[in-house]
């Protein structure tokens, strides 16, 4: 079992982890989830031994063997075979020396200690690793120096499953990984004998490997059974007990002080007053739960919907130089469209992505593009290239010369930069914080196709699923390359699937495509339950028509919170009136009590069936 005891750990002055308490039942795969900069990774290298805490105490059972990924990606003329071979150290020492050996009695004790931990299979086990995270035969071959840093992070990957430690450490591994290899490695974890604990802010992934959350929030660890989603049911009802809590010991605070105002100077009664100021100050305030604006942001649309199609290409080829990547490529894009992009990273993805908006030019066969079309591009290298000493207006501004300064605050305040926000330095911001301002800048002239290239590389969970529902309201064109397959599902009508050199429709849907790259294709194959042409145009239609219906209910649910916060400020009124009089409001001092009361139950009544319609539409919205 690992166990957190008030964990406290402060960096630069400020508190991280603050009494961090929880324990792990032994074998449990554990998703490490909190807000960006809320300690996750801190917490992990606390537990990998690379950090010392302030306080507190971390205990597991003695010589349990921890994996962790160094964030320095190997290098070297090694290969990648030999590179996850040589992680094992147990085996390597003991290859090394069966082969100098030469008291007999030690050398069988040697075999039968690799017979023990299956080291002659060791070789085929490495490389289904490497292939399950995408290096083919002679990639595998190839020395580590040939490798840019992702697929050298890869290889690091490799070889921390490939050691199976009892204690497996895994800081958002899929960053540097494709869809393909994302299911891979999904399938592999679920399987794994060890304790894990995984960071990762995608819901599928943590669904699918994670039996247990382990939630960080404001430096305290709080652990739930179950998946994501279990998480979120679990905490959402936390939360609305909390709620209530707090609004009860409000009435009960507002009753309190409101007797010691007015009886504290009556000798009579000062005693009763005195007590009720002692109960007073001994009651620990409940704090309400937060609002993010981060956690809702929006795309503005284009002011009129441009004639299909927007783009064609017509046997076009592109690639860099003279030499094609993709090659007779037949693809139209309507103004109603929502593409993702699905296939192993180096076919071409961003390539093509490059081509339609117009970074890449055709080689060969032609591209239409509407003359009035706007396209905003996102990736990581606007991410990276953010002026660090520049704030969010500062780059807006310049960006948008001539507008007024309310519009270009206006597009910010659109992307949770309000107030005192659009005014820090980009460089004291989190990457999730970045990526937000990237978002901003590529969608300020409202763009008639938006071009996402991994846009969620840096975004926590909760801002994942604002971008999801900022992307079913936006009413232009998505393209999405994205390895989040929660993404995917609610966001692409259609998978266009990179590969071999070309790109075209995939006949199916992502569990299709899961089937498909995990060898189970013979849906695919067979064309058993494929969706023919015009199946695929009902379902592109009906899913335009399920985000509108979403949109509609996230409408109603707003004005049903309006309502219900309007009804319980009435309700505590009413109350205030029937308990003190003088401090009734004007419409309230002339009314009896009993219509004082009367009025109570018909807003009580009204607030009870505005909650049971929020309930009943925020379900149906689930």
């Amino acid at each position: 079992m690992l166990s957190f005891s008030a964990i406290t750990v402060r960096l630069g002055g400020r508190l991280i982890l603050d009494q961090a308490t929880a324990s792990l039942p032994p074998g449990s795969h554990v998703g490490l989830i909190g807000r960006n900069g809320a300690g996750k990774s801190t917490l992990m290298k606390v537990v990998a031994g690379l950090l010392e805490s302030d306080g507190g105490t971390l205990s597991m059972p003695r010589e349990t063997r921890i994996g962790y990924i160094a964030q320095e990606a190997p290098e070297g003329t090694a290969t990648p075979y030999e590179t996850v071979l040589a992680a094992d150290k147990e085996r390597a020492t003991l290859m090394a020396a069966s082969e100098t050996e030469a008291d007999l009695e030690k050398l069988a004790e040697i075999h039968e200690r690799l017979n023990a931990i299956d080291a002659y299979t060791a070789p085929a086990r490495a490389s289904r690793i490497l292939a399950g995270l995408g290096f083919d035969e002679t990639m595998q071959a190839q020395p580590l120096s040939s490798f840019s840093g992702g697929w050298r992070m890869r290889v690091a990957l490799g070889a921390l499953l490939f050691s199976a430690p009892d204690l497996l450490l895994l800081d958002e591994p899929s960053n540097h990984l494709d869809l393909e290899a994302v299911l891979w490695l999904e399938n592999f974890l679920r399987s794994y004998r060890g304790t894990l604990l995984l960071i990762s802010h995608e819901r599928d992934f943590l669904n699918k490997v994670a039996d247990h959350i382990l939630h960080l929030q404001q430096g305290k660890l709080t652990l739930y059974p179950g998946g994501y989603d279990a998480f979120e049911r679990q905490r959402a009802e936390r939360l609305s007990q909390v709620e209530a809590a707090r609004n009860r010991q409000l009435a009960e605070r507002e009753k309190l002080q409101s007797f010691v105002n007015r009886w504290r100077t009556k000798a009579h009664s000062a005693r009763q007053a005195q007590s009720r100021m002692k109960a007073l100050e001994k009651m620990e305030p409940i704090a309400a739960a937060v609002e993010d604006p981060s956690l809702s942001f929006s795309f503005p649309s284009p002011d009129a919907n441009l004639k299909p199609p927007l783009i064609t290409l017509d046997q076009a080829s592109v690639g860099y130089g003279e030499k094609p990547i993709l090659s007779h490529l037949n693809l139209r894009i309507d103004p109603d469209d929502r593409l993702a992009f699905i296939g192993r990273n180096g076919n071409g993805k961003t390539t093509l992505a490059k081509l339609l908006v117009g970074q890449l030019s055709t080689l060969e066969g032609a591209m239409t593009t509407s003359s009035k079309i706007k396209v905003g591009y996102f990736t990581q290298y606007q991410v990276e290239e953010l002026d660090v000493e520049d704030s969010p207006l500062d780059h807006m501004t310049r960006l948008m010369p001539g507008s007024p300064t309310a519009a270009v605050r206006a597009q910010l305040g659109r992307f949770g930069f309000s107030g005192e926000k659009a005014t820090q330095k980009v460089g004291s911001m989190s990457g999730g914080e970045r990526a937000r301002l990237a978002l901003a800048l590529i969608t300020r002239d409202a763009p008639h196709l938006l071009i996402l290239d991994e846009p969620t590389n840096h975004l926590d969970v909760d801002v994942r699923q604002a971008l999801i529902e900022a992307l079913a309201e936006y009413r232009g064109a998505v393209i999405i390359v994205s390895h989040d397959r929660h993404m995917l599902e609610l966001t692409a009508d259609r998978l266009i699937l990179v590969d071999n050199g070309n790109a075209s429709d995939f006949e199916g849907d992502l569990d299709d495509y899961t089937d498909f790259i995990l060898g189970r294709n013979d849906r695919i194959t067979s064309g058993q339950n494929t969706p023919k042409p015009q199946d695929r145009k009902a379902e592109k239609k009906a899913r335009a028509e399920a985000r509108q219906k979403n949109k509609i209910l996230r409408d109603e649910i707003k004005k049903l919170e309006l309502k219900i916060s309007q009804l319980t400020a009435r309700r505590n009124e009413i109350d205030q009136a029937l308990f003190d009089p003088k401090s009734a409001s004007s419409k309230d001092k002339s009314l009896t009590v009993t219509e004082l009361m009367k009025l109570r139950s018909d807003v009580e009544e009204e607030l009870n069936q505005k909650e049971a319609l929020w309930l009943e539409k925020s379900e149906t919205l689930e």
